[in-house]
C-alpha cells in the first residue's frame, strides 16, 4: 500500500515529492518507456529483501547497477532473436567479450581461439589473459587444426563465424560435437549474423556474443554488447556480470531496442545492395578476389547456405596488382563511402584491412591489399559509380 503524504508539507519538500507517481491512466505505449534510475524504492524493508533475494534468478528491478526496465526489454528481445535462455548487456562489444573470458576461464586454463576473430581480441589475449595466467592458442578459421592444438587444460573453444574482414566459415555443428566430447564451452561471436541471419546457439554453441553497436542499433550512434547463453551456461555469467556492476544506460537500450524493430527490413536492403556491388566487383580487372559468403565461389559457401538465413552489407575485395599506397589512394578518392571503423549502420563505409596483423595462423603475406566495404542503404548504382571513379583515378 502506497504511503500517503501530508498536504501540509512545506514547499521545498513538495518539490521533491510531487509528480513522481509511475502510474497513469489510459492506453499503453507501443515501445517500453525509458526508465532512468539508480535508486529503486520499495514499499517496505521486507519487500526490498524479498526482491533482492530473487534478482539472481529473475529479471527484477532492484538497483540501477543491476539493470533497468528499458534494458530488460532489450535483453528479452535479443534473447528471443538469438534463440537463447537469457541475455545480458554491456557497454561495448569488446566489454561483452572480456566478460565472457572473465566468467568462464580462470588462471591455468587454456582457450582455443579462431584465427579470424575480431582483432581487439588479440590485444585482450596479450594483456589481460596473459597477465592472469590464461593460455590461448589460435587455430585455423575453419577449425581444421583444433585437434592438434587442444590441451588437457583446454576449457573453451572461441569462434567467430563468419570471420572478421574476409568472412571465413566454420562448421558450427561439428565444432559443437567436438566441444561436447571434450567438455569445452563453445563461444561464438555472432555480430555478423545479428541473431536474425545466424543462430550459433541453435547449432550447438553455449554462448553467443553480439556487438549491438552494429546491425541491432543500425544507426551508428550507440555502443553496446550483448551476451546470450543457454540455460546451462547462464548462471556464471549472471553472477560475474553483477559482481562487476556491468549495465547499460536506458537511453542506449531504448535506441537499440528501436533499431531492432527495423532489423529485418534493413538487412534485406543491405543484402540486396551488397550482392549487386559484389557482382560488379567480380567483373573488374582491378579485383583479384571478392569476399562474401553469399557468393558461390566463397570458401565455405555450402556452410553458409545450410546454416545462414542471408547475408548483410559486408563485402571485401583484394586488389589484383595495386600496392598499399595505391589502395590507400583508392579509398581516399571515394566520395559516398565514409572512412571509419565499425559497420552495421545505414551508411556505406570503406577501410583498408591488414590481414597480416589480423591473422597469425593463415598466411596472407602474398595477398594484395584488401579493402573492406560496408554497403549501406544508399542506392547501389550510386555506390557503384563512386567505386568506378575511385578505380579510374588509379590509372
Amino acid at each position: 500500500m502506497s504511503k500517503i503524504l501530508s498536504k501540509n508539507l512545506r514547499p521545498h519538500t513538495r518539490l521533491q515529492r510531487s509528480g513522481s507517481a509511475p502510474a497513469y491512466r489510459g492506453g499503453k505505449a507501443v515501445n517500453p518507456p525509458v526508465v532512468r534510475a539508480s535508486t529503486v524504492l520499495f514499499e517496505s524493508v521486507e519487500e526490498m529483501a524479498a526482491m533482492r533475494a530473487r534478482r539472481n534468478d529473475e529479471r527484477i528491478f532492484t538497483y540501477g547497477a543491476r539493470g533497468n526496465p528499458t534494458a530488460f526489454a532489450l535483453e528479452e528481445a535479443i534473447a528471443d532473436i538469438e534463440g537463447g535462455f537469457r541475455t545480458r548487456l554491456f557497454p561495448t562489444g569488446l566489454a561483452a567479450i572480456a566478460m565472457v573470458f572473465t566468467t568462464y576461464l580462470k588462471p591455468g586454463d587454456h582457450v582455443l581461439i579462431a584465427d579470424c576473430v575480431y582483432q581487439p581480441v588479440r590485444h585482450l589475449v596479450g594483456t589481460f589473459m596473459q597477465q592472469f595466467g590464461i593460455e590461448a592458442t589460435f587455430f585455423c578459421a575453419d577449425g581444421s587444426d583444433i585437434a592438434q592444438k587442444a590441451r588437457p587444460n583446454t576449457r573453451m573453444l572461441y569462434v567467430e563465424c563468419p570471420g572478421s574482414l574476409v568472412y571465413e566459415l566454420c562448421d558450427m555443428r561439428s565444432l559443437a560435437a567436438l566441444a561436447e566430447t571434450h567438455g569445452w564451452l563453445l563461444v561464438a561471436d555472432n555480430t555478423w549474423g545479428s541473431g536474425l541471419q545466424y543462430q550459433p546457439l541453435a547449432l550447438g554453441a553455449d554462448v553467443s556474443i553480439v556487438a549491438a553497436t552494429k546491425y541491432l542499433s543500425g544507426h551508428s550512434d550507440v555502443m553496446m554488447g550483448a551476451v546470450t547463453t543457454t540455460e546451462k551456461a547462464w548462471q556464471p555469467l549472471a553472477i560475474m556480470t553483477d559482481a562487476f556492476g556491468m549495465t547499460v544506460s536506458p537511453d542506449d537500450a531504448y535506441l537499440v531496442l528501436r533499431g531492432t524493430r527495423t532489423l529485418a527490413a534493413r538487412l534485406k536492403l543491405h543484402e540486396q545492395h551488397a550482392i549487386k556491388v559484389a557482382h560488379w566487383l567480380l567483373a573488374r580487372t582491378e579485383v583479384a578476389r571478392v569476399f562474401c559468403p553469399a557468393l558461390p565461389g566463397h570458401p565455405g559457401h555450402d556452410i553458409w547456405q545450410r546454416d545462414c538465413r542471408g547475408t548483410n552489407g559486408l563485402i571485401s575485395f583484394e586488389f589484383t596488382h595495386a600496392d598499399l599506397p595505391a589502395a590507400t589512394g583508392f579509398v581516399n578518392r571515394l566520395a559516398l563511402f565514409g572512412i571509419g571503423a565499425s559497420w552495421g549502420g545505414y551508411e556505406s563505409l570503406a577501410t583498408l584491412s591488414d590481414l597480416g596483423a589480423a591473422r597469425s595462423v593463415t598466411d596472407w603475406s602474398r595477398a594484395g591489399p584488401i579493402v573492406r566495404l560496408h554497403i549501406g542503404l544508399e542506392d547501389p548504382d550510386d555506390l557503384i559509380e563512386d567505386l568506378a571513379q575511385a578505380f579510374a583515378g588509379s590509372d
